[in-house]
């Protein structure tokens, strides 16, 4: 860990984010180690959690600004206080908490087993939650920003990712209920939006027969692979704003007022995919995506071998 001296809060200024401290979950790869770089170049103070410890003290490595390597759980609640109060003695007080953990997992409902289905829940959702209560005095008393990142995938649900689906969608309603709750102390919370990312989630896109399917039926523009060092400018962008939303890319923005009959077009889609599969792609077993993915279920597997006998 590398310290230095610097204020809380984020009470304006010329550089509100100098100086502050910043959490990243999921920092180990993807959006969140870019995220983690961006910050620390705009001269944050930044602890990077994760389940990959080697991964993540790589990252923090390169960073320019002091940093901090927890490998934690976010499904541990006692991991992530553990890890709250780390960061306060050795960083200081959160200002930014970013609840980018995530997993996710392709494949038809009847057979996904149901405890990689719950995974995906629990990682996505239930992590987010744990999170925020984790850092929630700190940001009380910082007057602190909590970003919950969520995808498009909140926006209409797609066959054969039930689980990403349903946990991003719940963390979205999550964090604006959050919202109102601790508006009253000062704590603004934000949601951001991510599209298409080149992260290791998306390796072999074109393969994988339910995310070709989803790209394939999108108009052009929006089956742009987006790379994860954009997306991470975008989302320091909306943190310096303190923003409310983050459209990651930014025209995400214009699908809001759409939302509506996303289930429709969705539906419609999905039963001419379909009919036209003719060998079964679209009845495949649940698979993890990502290295990450891959890390954090295999971890999983081992802290919870299967009832022997």
């Amino acid at each position: 860990m590398r310290t230095a001296s610097g204020g809380d809060g984020l009470r304006g200024g010329a550089s509100p984010l100098r100086g502050r401290v910043a959490v990243v979950t999921g920092a180990a790869r993807g959006v969140g180690e870019h995220l983690a770089r961006s910050l620390s170049a705009a001269g944050m103070r930044v602890a990077l959690a994760g389940r990959e410890e080697a991964t993540l003290r790589e990252t923090a490595a390169a960073l320019p600004g002091p940093t901090l390597c927890v490998e934690c759980d976010v499904t541990d609640r006692a991991a992530l206080a553990g890890a709250a109060r780390r960061v306060e003695a050795e960083l200081g007080p959160a200002s930014v908490v970013v609840a980018n953990a995530g997993i996710a997992v392709s494949g038809s409902f009847g057979r996904t087993s149901a405890e990689l289905w719950q995974r995906v829940i629990d990682v996505n959702l239930i992590g987010s939650a744990n999170t925020a209560r984790a850092f929630l005095p700190q940001l009380i008393s910082t007057r602190g920003y909590f970003l919950q990142i969520v995808s498009t995938a909140a926006f209409g649900a797609a066959p054969m990712m039930s689980a990403y689906c349903a946990s991003k969608a719940g963390a979205e309603s999550f964090a604006l209920a959050l919202r109102g709750e601790v508006e009253p102390d000062g704590v603004q919370v934000g949601v951001a939006y991510l599209h298409w990312t080149g992260t290791e989630m998306l390796d072999g896109i074109d393969d994988n027969p339910v995310l070709a399917a989803l790209r394939r039926n999108q108009p052009r523009p929006a089956r742009r692979v987006h790379s994860p060092e954009q997306v991470a400018r975008w989302l320091t962008r909306g943190i310096t704003g303190r923003a409310p939303q983050i459209y990651a890319p930014p025209w995400l923005r214009w699908c809001q007022p759409l939302r509506p009959v996303f289930p429709a077009l969705v539906a419609r889609t999905t039963r001419r995919e379909l009919r036209a599969a003719a060998d079964g792609a679209f009845s495949s077993a649940g698979e993890v995506l990502g290295a990450g993915g891959h890390a954090d279920w295999n971890s999983y597997r081992e802290s919870h071998p299967p009832p022997s006998g």
